[in-house]
């Protein structure tokens, strides 16, 4: 997850990115879903002025592993922040009905 993640000191993790993943997919919304077994995160580009969105990528992860990625981006935020100053978010987001892309909340 955060790439300061602390491993036991004999075990190291070689890490590829292939080129066309390196260039990253532009999103600016999230929906997730869950079930007993996994979360499932669509990272999904909202166009203004267009009725349709669309999913660019789908992350399906362990519940451990959605804590863990929690914890990182809100470690990863606190720095930013002592970076670069506050974020101003937690505002209103996009308007939406609420079963915009399907069910939320199970999978």
């Amino acid at each position: 997850m955060d790439s300061e993640e602390k491993l036991p000191q004999d075990q190291q993790i070689n890490v590829e990115l292939p080129e066309e993943v390196a260039e990253g997919v532009y999103a600016n919304l999230a929906m997730i879903a869950h079930s007993n077994s996994e979360f499932v995160v669509d990272f999904i580009r909202l166009m203004p002025g267009v009725p349709k969105a669309k999913v660019k990528s789908r992350i399906i992860m362990t519940p451990d592993h959605a804590k863990r990625l929690l914890q990182a981006l809100k470690e990863n935020v606190e720095k930013y922040e002592a970076a670069f100053g506050k974020i101003n978010g937690g505002g209103e987001g996009p308007s939406f009905p609420m079963n915009f892309g399907g069910t939320t909340g199970e999978a």
